[in-house]
């Protein structure tokens, strides 16, 4: 079974619907027409083998890559074409054994903490 989901005119993943194999290579047609769903259906994979990453709802197409993307994680972060994913305007620093590093978006800067102990 083939996965398309159907995107709005800001590209934004509005559902994701089966469709049966024999009708795979049409799937737009089959979608918009033949089911009478109207508009915009891009295939999407489970497998990552058709525009990286399985589309969700609220999923960003981003077309100039071809490709899914979850939604922006923060308002300061950009997309990067060529790794085709999200990243921060600040590199994130290397995470020292029991620290991470959170993104913090009001300061736009990358903050260490502890991690949690867990006790045996």
């Amino acid at each position: 079974m083939a996965h398309f989901a159907q995107i709005d005119e800001n590209n934004i993943v509005l559902q994701v619907l089966v469709v049966p194999d024999e009708q795979q290579h049409r799937g737009q047609e089959y979608m918009a027409d033949d089911l009478m769903l109207g508009g915009r259906w891009i295939q999407t994979s489970y497998n990552g083998n058709a525009r990286g990453m399985f589309a969700g709802i609220g999923y960003i197409y981003n077309e100039d890559l071809d490709i899914f993307l979850p939604p922006q994680p923060y308002p300061s972060w950009v997309i990067n074409n060529e790794l085709g994913c999200w990243v921060p305007p600040i590199p994130k620093p290397e995470d020292v054994e029991g620290k991470v590093n959170i993104w913090n978006e009001e300061t736009l800067s990358w903050e260490e903490e502890d991690l949690p102990t867990i006790l045996p």
